[in-house]
């Protein structure tokens, strides 16, 4: 009796042992098949059946370029503040000046930075007077100072018409326009910032230059 009992055991730890190597040999696949591996052993997802709803979205670059960049931002990360500081200027400098890639920009406020939310929506009021990419800028380089006292101050440093845009923030008339964004990039599986859509391949996070000229380059052979 007890040696059947050993027996039973054996084979139940022999069982549980199947399942568990299968489960990770299943896990093992799922990644392979979800993901590619870059020249510098970055991972990105391969081609994807997206569509991502470009509406008044500020743009960058070529409206008719071959390459587009759709990128899912926080004003208040820092690593998208890495993005713009290290990675943007060397994709404007040889994808984007060149008529290459066209770059658009959308909100993405995570809900553990306090400040996200209104700074997305004062990039939008920005806009709405023609000034997005001055006030983008102007946030992300100033990214320590940012405070609703400043949110105002920026607009009145770059020449915007201030009772306009301070009515804008004020009322929250921006709010649905960044939710818009918001809900969108989760439906795409968007989970956190920056967030990358290069034609139909996702990057997430402010990975190396060389991630993006490996895919943009490999898009424009196409």
């Amino acid at each position: 009796m007890e040696n059947q009992k050993i027996l039973l055991a054996l084979i139940s730890v022999t069982l549980i042992f199947s399942i568990i190597n299968l489960y990770i040999t299943f896990d093992v696949y799922k990644v392979n098949i979800k993901y590619i591996e870059t020249d510098d052993n970055q991972r990105i997802q391969p081609d994807l059946k997206i569509n991502i709803n470009i509406d008044d979205d500020p743009i960058k670059g070529n409206k008719d370029a071959p390459v587009t960049i759709i990128e899912f931002s926080d004003f208040q990360c820092p690593y998208c503040s890495k993005f713009y500081m290290q990675i943007l200027p060397q994709l404007e400098e040889n994808y984007i000046k060149t008529g290459k890639v066209r770059f658009i920009y959308k909100d993405f406020p995570l809900s553990f930075h306090p400040l996200a939310q209104k700074t997305a929506e004062a990039a939008e009021c920005a806009d709405e007077q023609g000034k997005f990419w001055e006030y983008h800028n102007k946030i992300f380089s100033d990214q320590q100072y940012l405070s609703m006292q400043n949110l105002k101050q920026w607009a009145y440093d770059l020449n915007l018409d201030t009772n306009k845009f301070n009515n804008c923030l004020d009322s929250g008339q921006m709010f649905s326009e960044v939710q818009k964004d918001l809900k969108d990039g989760e439906a795409h599986g968007v989970s956190g910032t920056p967030a990358f859509f290069v034609n139909n391949r996702f990057i997430s996070g402010a990975q190396p230059f060389t991630v993006f000229k490996q895919i943009i380059d490999a898009e424009l052979t196409k």
